[in-house]
């Protein structure tokens, strides 16, 4: 599952810098697009967080 997550996590993260770069290039939607990368950025963070939990279970 670890591997599954971090795969997922990884792709959206890298879709929000795509779109946190390509904002300024459509027109109209520029705050929109980034504030969409910036979520796509946070949530690509909380599932690691939430998902995996913490390293040092015992």
């Amino acid at each position: 599952m670890s591997g599954i997550a971090f795969i997922i996590s990884m792709a959206v993260f890298l879709f929000g810098m795509w779109l946190m770069g390509n904002a300024t290039h459509i027109v109209g939607f520029e705050a929109a697009v980034f504030f969409a990368g910036i979520l796509c950025v946070s949530l690509a963070v909380a599932i690691p967080v939430s998902i995996l939990g913490r390293s040092d279970k015992a």
